[in-house]
């Protein structure tokens, strides 16, 4: 058997206790024997068990304490009780309250290690059921990435090169290029494909919750711990963990995660030992990381640990030869969502998509053509049912060439970015987190930007955050 598999006897009998540590060590399992209900109880808190085998009468308290506690603590942990009565009565209400089978006493070897033998089997079925089942919550609608453009050929061509190494990638571009498609298309060719995929968005977890979700925590660290937690470095056990919006973590989860990366352990949030882990850590951004270093607020060893191989996502206004293809894709999804036939567009929506910038790239366009479909009355797509973003685009497009003494890109940019970050504050009446939303972007995002740009005093009327 596998030294991780672990088992926790429990009986007051030291004679029995011997001799069931002498036996599941030979078995080659994982074995602790304690005496009392107690020190079972803190076995539980403090340790990974996968099997508990109680006695069920002991000295004051009896082995449903036992039962209960690890309920409790440890849902997954399978308990087997031992009776040394002729009347099974007690092992019988013992497995109406949730244990997995009993045994009494005398019993045989052969009889005990069998019991156990099914019990694992039973655990590790119920893990891998759940790590099915957190896969499934986090799979995107769309893993498919569509595009046969010059930049998405290189893409597919670093997919396939990193896909087969273990090594850690950082995945970096603007918002809506398709990052996690990425992550997925490398856990999907790599060796890890039968193991979890796991994403987490840094930027959607309140920070005082994101340790937790990621590195687990034990019952009774915080308020509303009631149970011990596994977390997501657990969870993709054997897998790949996706870290979308990287940039967005604290210093402090910064120096946690760079420990994970290192030493390939962690440690649950009010635990005491630390537990080895098999993860290939995926990470995207949309931040320029190197400037976040720069000043100060992202970790220069975490980041170059991240980034052992940088892709950079291609905007969609650099792959602009792939948009009839995503027009295409996107129609068909979302005419069988709506359930009737909606699969083409007019000349004159052809044009207007072909000349927008799309500053929300792929994920914009998915949003126009759900939108569209949904207002369509017709087979074919009408120019009104566009966003007046699209039908306006032409009135900014037609301003600004580079004169003969040449522009500062950056300050244009900068002034370009400021009057975003305004008319979303004005449209939002100062309201910064309604500001974020409309510029597809993190709270914490938008603010960083303002105090780049020195903006942070532009509150409006009603600045509520």
């Amino acid at each position: 058997m596998s030294e991780k598999a672990r088992i926790l006897v429990v009986d007051d009998e030291r004679s029995m206790r011997e001799f069931l540590e002498i036996f599941f060590r030979r078995e080659g399992f994982g074995i602790t024997t304690v005496a009392d209900v107690d020190s079972a109880i803190v076995c539980l808190e403090n340790d990974e068990i996968d099997v508990v085998i109680t006695d069920m009468q002991m000295p004051e308290r009896s082995g449903l304490d036992v039962l209960h506690a690890a309920r409790d603590l440890s849902p997954e942990t399978v308990v087997i009780v031992i009776t040394a009565f002729a009347s099974t009565d007690s092992a019988i209400a013992a497995m109406k309250e949730g244990a997995y089978d009993y045994i009494t006493k005398p019993f045989k070897v052969d009889e005990i290690r069998l019991v156990v033998e099914k019990a694992l089997e039973k655990k590790l079925l119920a893990v891998e059921n759940r790590r099915l089942k957190t896969e499934l919550r986090t799979q995107t609608k769309h893993r498919n990435i569509i595009g046969t453009s010059e930049p998405m050929q290189r893409i597919y061509e670093l997919v396939s090169q990193v896909a087969s190494t273990k090594t850690n990638v950082l995945i970096c571009g603007e918002s809506g290029t398709g990052k996690e498609l990425v992550a997925r298309a490398i856990h999907d060719q790599c060796s890890r494909i039968g193991r979890p995929f796991v994403a987490l968005n840094c930027a959607a977890i309140p920070e005082n919750l994101l340790e937790s979700e990621l590195f687990g925590h034990v019952k009774g660290s915080f308020t509303g711990a009631v149970q011990n937690k596994e977390g997501l470095f657990e969870t993709a056990e054997g897998g790949t963990l996706f870290l979308d919006e990287v940039g967005e973590l604290s210093l402090t989860l910064q120096v946690k995660l760079l420990r994970a990366i290192q030493e390939k352990t962690i440690r649950r949030v009010g635990g005491t030992s630390d537990k080895a882990v098999d993860v290939r850590l995926l990470a995207a951004t949309n931040r320029r990381l190197e400037e976040e270093v720069a000043a100060g607020r992202f970790r220069e060893d975490l980041y170059y640990r991240l980034n052992v191989i940088e892709i950079v996502m291609p905007t969609l206004r650099e792959r602009a030869e792939d948009i009839p293809l995503l027009i295409r894709h996107f129609l068909e999804k979302f005419s069988a969502e709506v359930g009737r036939q909606v699969d083409s567009i007019s000349d004159e929506v052809a044009e207007k998509l072909a000349d927008y910038h799309y500053p929300g790239n792929v994920r914009e366009l998915e949003n126009i053509i759900e939108r569209a479909v949904a207002l369509s009355r017709s087979e074919c797509i009408g120019v009104d049912t566009l966003p007046r973003t699209v039908l306006d685009a032409h009135l900014r497009e037609d301003g600004p060439r580079i004169p003969p003494e040449g522009v500062k890109l950056e300050a244009l940019v900068d002034d370009y970015e400021r009057s975003l970050l305004g008319e979303a504050l004005r449209a939002s009446r100062g309201v910064k987190k309604h500001a974020a939303k409309l510029l597809g972007i993190s709270f914490r995002s938008f603010r960083y930007r303002l105090e780049k740009l020195g903006l942070e005093d532009s509150r409006g009327d009603g600045a509520a955050e």
